[in-house]
């Protein structure tokens, strides 16, 4: 097979691959919420755009739209850099299938590689900017200047993909990598948000407006970048597929803790044990456990360090991030990681329930830690007390439920130890991550403006402490619906272990 027909498998396999997971082809509503989030996003940024043209226009002494926009660039390319994170694979992951077969794994990175440079996901944002455009470029320097402007806007995407393929790898290959990517994100913030001039200002405007005018020396600049970052991942992936392929040990375990304290509290303390070991010992577990906690701490930092959340809604996101991240990391692919031994699970009457109870009391104890980070902000004045208290039990009354619903679906096994080649959810997963993060907010403000400050927050704290004094109810109804589609479940579990 030349390289060509190979190409075009390979190709036609990645188009195929998510059309094809179990939990999408056996689940219309899901299909349905995907194009239904998918429309909701690209018509909100569809907005922004028309309203950012029109509204800059004349609000800046006279200076076009489009220079006042182009001197926001990096606020965008960070933006669009930490949106990726769970949206896109890297491509040792997307090479995985095809190691054992003999096909050249150069070929297959490059493959991927350039599939990434060209994938769609780079123009989603195109969205915000050809209406922006059209109104503040097209209208006033005509077409040519339009489409230099946008080709622009597309190499800076690429060449920040490629970054983000870079770091993500890294930091699946060790955590500490995520403080190379947040020092350099925080340092153009704080260029940019602490001196009163925005230092970077002139210069991004400048580098659009050569864009604009189609000079030759920025579009071959950004080539430059995008060839570089290319080269880097390159090297630094194929090498990382070779390690995880040959499942290259790196140390063994010496100690085991026993946790003998929760003795006492029968098969549902075994469970808890299992919850704690799970992400003492396996690393992927482990792995979201500390991105989730590194997110937190880094959100919270920024508030606390500058004006740039101080917003109503940015507000309410940090705190309702901090509550829900840590649960969320696990629970919406809730039963996926026991896939792994869902037959020993399976083998005794009534351990799932106990298996869900132990989840649910674990994932409340995590609860804790917010409060603790979230402190300095209340402490300053930045974040209601009630605000914490309403997210603190809507999330574990009302989020958590609704998570936990996961558990009859889900039925695709992931593994436990894999770092770079490893699954990591469906997309039907991370969309309803995606409602779970936003959804409260929505509901918050309208019962602050229903009820006011702080009975709103007092209104979602009661919804929350009901749902949490009936959890045996909800838990047992999981459990029932669960136990109907047990086949059904196990059944994926299987086929997708070793897939």
């Amino acid at each position: 097979m030349n390289k060509y027909r190979l190409y075009k498998l390979v190709s036609q396999n990645a188009d195929l691959k998510m059309k094809r997971h179990p939990m999408l082809d056996k689940n219309r509503f899901m299909k349905f919420l995907m194009a239904f989030m998918w429309l909701y996003y690209a018509a909100i940024l569809l907005f922004m755009g028309v309203v950012m043209a029109i509204g800059m226009k004349h609000s800046y002494n006279g200076v076009a739209a489009f220079h006042v926009f182009d001197g926001g660039l990096i606020y965008l390319l960070i933006t669009d850099f930490w949106l990726r994170f769970g949206l896109q694979e890297t491509p040792a992951q997307n090479a995985q299938p095809y190691a054992l077969l003999p096909i050249r794994r150069s070929f297959l990175m490059h493959l991927y590689l350039t599939r990434s440079g060209f994938a769609w996901g780079n123009l989603f944002w195109f969205f915000l900017l050809v209406p922006f455009g059209l109104i503040s470029i097209a209208m006033t320097l005509g077409w040519g200047a339009f489409f230099g402007w946008l080709f622009g806007w597309w190499l800076l995407l690429v060449a920040n993909g490629f970054f983000y393929l870079f770091c993500r790898a890294l930091c699946l290959k060790h955590l500490a990598w995520l403080l190379l990517p947040a020092a350099i994100h925080g340092a153009l913030l704080a260029i940019m948000l602490v001196p009163e001039k925005n230092v970077l200002d002139m210069p991004c405007t400048i580098l659009m407006y050569d864009f604009l005018q189609w000079k030759l020396l920025p579009f071959l600049f950004v080539g430059g970048l995008i060839a570089f970052l290319y080269w880097a991942n390159y090297r630094l992936q194929i090498g990382m597929v070779y390690d995880e392929v040959g499942k290259k040990e790196e140390r063994e375990i010496k100690h085991a803790t026993q946790f003998n304290f929760l003795n006492r509290y029968g098969k549902l303390g075994e469970y808890f044990k299992l919850e704690i070991k799970q992400r003492m010992r396996n690393k992927t577990v482990r792995m979201s456990f500390f991105v989730g906690l590194g997110f937190m701490i880094m959100l919270s930092a920024i508030s606390y360090f500058t004006p740039a959340y101080d917003g109503g809604f940015m507000r309410s996101f940090i705190c309702l991030y901090n509550y829900i991240v840590l649960g969320m990391m696990t629970l919406v692919t809730i039963m996926c990681y026991e896939g792994n031994y869902i037959d020993g699970l399976m083998s005794r009457r009534e351990s799932i329930l106990q298996l869900l109870q132990a989840k649910y009391y674990f994932n409340v104890l995590l609860l804790i830690i917010p409060p603790i980070i979230l402190l300095p902000l209340m402490i300053i004045g930045k974040m209601s007390v009630w605000m914490n208290v309403g997210y603190f039990f809507f999330t574990a009354g009302v989020l958590y439920p609704l998570l936990f619903q996961m558990a009859v679906y889900n039925n695709n096994t992931l593994p436990m130890n894999q770092k770079i080649t490893s699954k990591q959810g469906n997309t039907a997963q991370q969309i309803f991550s995606m409602v779970i993060l936003f959804l409260p907010i929505g509901v918050e403000k309208a019962a602050t403006a229903l009820l006011g400050d702080p009975w709103g927050y007092v209104f979602l704290a009661l919804l929350g402490i009901a749902g949490i004094a009936t959890h045996q109810y909800w838990l047992r109804n999981v459990y029932r619906r669960f136990m109907v589609r047990r086949y059904k479940n196990m059944e994926g579990f299987r086929a997708s272990r070793n897939s």
